[in-house]
């Protein structure tokens, strides 16, 4: 599962692609590499926060994305039993760290398209 961000649309455009896809997932953004600007996107879709990163520089920067709405942006875009392998992946992002501990958010990192 992949959230795309396109900088470029205005609006910015945050959006879940491939929902189905559990086994790998990051932040794609395009159209910009401004971070002020991805948080502000990502805060007024409520989608999440920026959490690391030198200002304005996408390269090293990391997203905390709210679990609630991958799951909303999901619902009814994906196979039965995907709850499962959903809950399977923050488990496993749990054991990495990228999990918060009230499992609210998971950490994702940035990839500038």
């Amino acid at each position: 599962m992949i959230v795309t961000v396109d900088l470029a649309a205005v609006p910015a455009v945050v959006a879940l692609d491939d929902p189905g896809d559990i086994g790998r997932f990051h932040v794609a953004v395009r159209g910009g590499a401004d971070l002020v600007t991805l948080a502000a996107a990502l805060a007024a879709a409520g989608a999440g926060q920026v959490v690391g990163g030198p200002v304005g520089d996408l390269g090293d920067a990391h997203v905390d994305i709210d679990v609630s709405w991958l799951r909303a942006r999901a619902a009814g875009r994906v196979e039965a039993g995907w709850e499962a392998g959903f809950a399977e992946m923050l488990a496993y992002a749990a054991t990495k760290g990228w999990l918060a501990e009230d499992g609210a958010t998971i950490r994702g990192h940035v990839e500038p398209s």
